[in-house]
């Protein structure tokens, strides 16, 4: 173990980034700068202007134990216990998926919509299916202060994080949790229904990064033989609980697009809109009710 009166901020970065390197860590540079500077309380800036602060003992111990977990595979946010997501910072849970920068695409994409039902309604009601630690919902929220949200999970520990996610973000005056699988205890209706739901084919879960299947729970990532289990049941269910001109918004796999398309098609569905990820890929699908139907 380092001693304190030695290691300074910087070299305590310096150490770690050697650690995840060689641990092949693929960012290691930035995975040391959001451990170290989550672990110290410092901002990006402070990890500059403050980086010949010398450590404490206990500072160093916290650090050494962290850098011994993320070589172990356990993901950064993890062993901070919280993510920042579209505004909002949320604690995380093993009953939890870590939110993704690419579920922000979710949120972005449908609060446009979300605006513009509160501009004719001067209110909004989300439901967020398989709601984990809220990101979506509360991001919604948080966005649109006319807007309330009931957020659903099949897990009471999942919705316990919601719950407190919720209070930490002052939002929880206009949030409602409901344990339920998919809409089974859901009563009302709803303009807007989002969910990031399981879509990894069941297969292929063995085959995921450590930092995945090691972490986040399988709740929340098997989508059954296809991957589109889900899906099935948010197209099939969602008409009762959608209010006049309500959409649904999902995130999909990346090779997903026209596979879910057809589940929501076949339910009475138009796809009204689809935004790919930072990658490129397909990754998020918004549909509106077929006034055929």
């Amino acid at each position: 173990m380092l001693t304190s009166g030695t290691v300074s901020v910087s070299q305590m970065m310096a150490i770690a980034r050697l650690a995840f390197e060689q641990g092949d860590i693929a960012d290691a540079a930035t995975d040391a700068r959001i451990l170290i500077g989550g672990l110290l309380n410092l901002s990006t800036t402070e990890l500059l202007t403050r980086s010949d602060r010398v450590l404490e003992d206990s500072e160093i111990m916290l650090v050494e134990a962290a850098i011994q977990r993320r070589v172990q595979r356990e993901p950064v946010h993890r062993i901070l216990g919280r993510r920042e997501f579209f505004g909002i910072d949320l604690e995380l849970s093993p009953a939890t998926l870590e939110p993704r920068p690419d579920t922000e695409i979710l949120v972005d994409r449908i609060l446009h919509h979300l605006r513009q039902i509160v501009a004719k309604k001067g209110s909004a009601r989300i439901l967020d299916l398989g709601t984990g630690t809220g990101a979506i919902g509360l991001s919604l929220l948080h966005e649109c202060p006319q807007a309330e949200a009931v957020l659903c999970d099949i897990s009471s520990d999942a919705l316990i994080v919601a719950q407190r996610n919720a209070e930490r973000n002052e939002l929880a005056a206009r949030v409602h949790t409901v344990k339920s699988d998919w809409y089974q205890q859901v009563s009302g209706q709803f303009d807007i229904i989002v969910s990031n739901p399981p879509y990894i084919v069941r297969n292929v879960i063995s085959s995921l990064a450590q930092e995945v299947i090691g972490f986040d729970p399988i709740l929340a990532l098997d989508g059954g033989v296809d991957g589109l289990d889900a899906y099935r049941t948010i197209a099939a269910g969602a008409a009762p609980y959608l209010l006049e001109g309500g959409m649904v918004a999902v995130e999909i796999g990346y090779d997903q697009r026209e596979s879910v398309c057809l589940i929501f098609t076949s339910c009475g569905y138009v796809l009204h809109e689809a935004a790919r990820d930072y990658g490129g890929n397909d990754r998020v699908l918004v549909f509106a009710r077929d006034a055929a139907v």
